[in-house]
């Protein structure tokens, strides 16, 4: 493991220095032959997402912040949408077996995918990032013919070494032959895009180390120089696994979670990730990083305004950012009579008799009725300004603002503007 935030001594390359000084590499196949081959001119790299969801998630923002530095710093992205091996799922640090996609649903997936990415990247001129879908190699394999090519090329020996696969045995869950391959066709992967793109790096999570290693592997006994890299697993200063809220994942797409929640995510960073943050997940320079790291109390909350807009210009354009940012301020002073809505609900809910525990869980406050009660319970969860401890409590067209609108918040931090139409 590399420590994060100090940069290994005499490096020729800019890019890794960057890296390592941003707190983006974990592992590496080999930094010295990486740094070397980094400095000697423009390197493709590649970072792969299967499309088993509808969005990205900010967990992927860590090897998406890596291939867009490398872009800044001259080198050329590529980034692999997963229509192949999504069929299949990847069973890494998993108890069980991902839910098996039908095609249309991984097409679907994929289109929402791209135009995430497509904000994250460059796509334009000769030297843009590419966007590839391993569907195009793997769809084309016949079954004796990939086992003939490839089957040779792995030892079950040596697969059953890596953590990804021994976590899940010693947990005496079953491992499926179908996911068992699945870290082949991620090797077969980087040894297409060798050989299609000149692509010599691939960046993967920590969980990928496993497959990446064997696709670094394979790429040798092609003679091929390829290497690998992983970035740090997503985790806050308390130890805790980041990119969930009680509504669950924290999503990159719009539709699925709004700028303003996007934002607002952000806003709440506690006060020991603010920092590290920044570090990661914003392109300001690093002395800027240590300044704003280094305040204490109101100054504080305003180095997470400023960690929360720079992301979601980033993730979503600086339009929607300033829009969140102005929403932001206007609903933690009161002031949010003239804001549009952060979430909308039809009219005739309430019509229908909205229970109060209903509308926490509707907004994403809570995962479930029975938190949804705790919060109400615990003097945590306001109506328009005023605390509501009834959890039975129904909320009518009394309830609103003159623009039919309704003012949540539970706890200082998680606040609401919802608009019923």
């Amino acid at each position: 493991m590399i420590e994060a935030g100090k940069p290994a001594t005499k490096l020729k390359s800019e890019a890794l220095a960057v890296l390592l000084e941003r707190g983006l590499v974990h592992q590496c196949t080999d930094v010295e032959a990486l740094d070397r081959t980094l400095s000697e001119g423009l390197v493709t790299a590649y970072a792969g997402f299967d499309a088993t969801a509808a969005s990205l998630h900010v967990g992927h923002l860590m090897p998406l912040m890596t291939m867009r530095w490398l872009q800044k710093l001259g080198h050329r992205p590529i980034v692999v949408l997963g229509g192949g091996t999504s069929q299949i799922g990847d069973p890494s640090f998993r108890n069980d077996a991902r839910p098996l996609l039908e095609e249309r649903q991984i097409s679907a997936n994929i289109a929402t995918i791209r135009r995430s990415v497509e904000r994250l990247v460059d796509m334009d001129g000769p030297d843009g990032a590419l966007l590839v879908d391993n569907a195009e190699w793997l769809n084309e394999f016949r079954f004796l013919e990939f086992l003939r090519d490839y089957g040779s090329q792995f030892t079950v020996n040596r697969m059953m070494t890596f953590d990804s696969v021994k976590s899940r045995l010693d947990a005496q869950m079953p491992l499926t032959v179908l996911e068992f391959c699945y870290m082949m066709l991620q090797a077969v992967d980087f040894l297409e895009l060798a050989k299609r793109h000149d692509c010599v790096l691939q960046v993967g999570g920590s969980d990928q180390w496993g497959n990446i290693v064997n696709g670094v592997e394979l790429g040798r006994r092609d003679g091929r120089k390829l290497h690998g890299l992983t970035v740090p697993l997503l985790t806050t200063a308390s130890g805790a696994k980041m990119g969930k809220t009680a509504a669950g994942a924290v999503w990159l797409h719009p539709e699925h979670l709004s700028p303003f929640g996007f934002w607002q995510f952000w806003r709440n960073t506690a006060d020991a990730d603010v920092g590290k943050f920044l570090r990661l997940f914003t392109e300001l320079p690093i002395k800027e990083v240590e300044r704003l790291s280094e305040l204490q109390g109101v100054e504080l909350n305003e180095a997470k305004k400023i960690l929360a807009t720079q992301v979601t210009t980033i993730v979503h354009g600086p339009e929607e950012a300033r829009a969140a940012l102005q929403q932001g301020d206007a609903l933690f002073s009161g002031g949010d009579d003239l804001l549009e809505p952060t979430h909308k609900l039809p009219l005739e809910r309430l019509a229908e008799g909205l229970g109060l525990l209903e509308l926490v869980v509707a907004i994403g406050f809570a995962a479930s009725n029975g938190e949804a009660r705790r919060l109400v319970e615990g003097g945590g969860v306001r109506l328009n300004n005023r605390i509501i401890e009834d959890p039975r409590r129904r909320i009518g067209t009394g309830d609103l603002k003159a623009n039919d609108r309704l003012a949540v918040s539970v706890g200082r931090r998680r606040k609401a503007l919802v608009g019923f139409e």
